[in-house]
């Protein structure tokens, strides 16, 4: 795969937002599921470090009518999974070494919490037993077990692994903060998988705090010349992107996610 076919295989929206009517035709049947972002104390109560948007209540309520009872959540768009997702069944919480070498990748920590949920009706509960993915690339631009022009990493597998969901619904994984490469916005890959469902989408960061990051070492021996902002990726969504907060040298944030029923 050449570095044109990499950035257009990863680059292509498979999802949208539903407006109000859809979701109301999802909550009222079987429907297949959907994710849905819950709003900030429907589920267990988020850690202190990273305090999610209240974007997704103050949206879910204006799209709300009298008439109607609509769960404190809005629906997240999918998007597409990109061409290096490898299913390595890693199950861990810090994702930064490579299994085999015990290397780990350089970079400024960052700790990054899901909070998942069913919604049921008109309310969200927190879902147990669900499997969440992640995988980025690494402080250069560059994937774990893959190949493409610029590098060769097949049987690596840093920056990747899987969490299942406890009895609230969260799952933590440590990680460092993500680095760029040429056609895209920084931004980190997620899954979410249950008996039923398959979901999959992005994670996006703030376009200032980028600059910020990428000041500092190893980020800085790439540079910033050539960055893609999120505005100008193709399938960036303002309701992916983290709400990050900063301690010392590291990041935390936290996300609220939740399958439909």
């Amino acid at each position: 795969m050449n570095r044109k076919q990499r950035i257009d295989s990863d680059d292509a929206p498979i999802g949208r937002i539903l407006n109000r009517r859809e979701v109301l035709a999802l909550l009222g049947g079987s429907g297949a599921a959907l994710l849905a972002a819950c709003a900030p104390g429907v589920l267990a109560k988020p850690s202190p470090t990273a305090q999610p948007t209240s974007a997704a209540a103050t949206t879910a309520a204006a799209a709300a009518s009298p008439a109607t009872t609509l769960p404190s959540c809005i629906v997240r768009p999918a998007v597409t999974e990109g061409p290096y997702f490898v299913d390595e069944k890693l199950n861990r919480s810090d994702i930064r070494s490579d299994p085999a070498s015990g290397a780990v990748k350089a970079g400024a920590p960052l700790a990054l919490t899901f909070l998942v949920s069913r919604v049921t009706g008109s309310a969200c509960a927190a879902l147990s037993g669900a499997t969440v993915d992640i995988w980025h690339c690494d402080a250069l631009g560059v994937y774990s077990d893959a190949t493409d022009p610029s590098f060769n990493t097949k049987g690596q597998k840093f920056l990747r692994g899987y969490q299942t969901t406890d009895a609230s619904g969260q799952v933590q994984f440590t990680t460092i903060y993500p680095g760029w490469y040429q056609g895209r916005a920084v931004h980190i890959h997620f899954k979410i998988r249950t008996t039923t469902s398959d979901f999959t989408s992005q994670l996006f960061f703030d376009d200032a705090l980028n600059t910020q990051v990428f000041a500092q070492s190893p980020y800085s021996q790439k540079g910033t010349r050539g960055i893609m902002t999120n505005a100008a990726d193709g399938i960036y969504n303002s309701q992916l992107l983290l709400s990050v907060t900063k301690s010392g040298n590291a990041y935390a944030a936290t996300f609220d996610i939740g399958l439909a029923s």
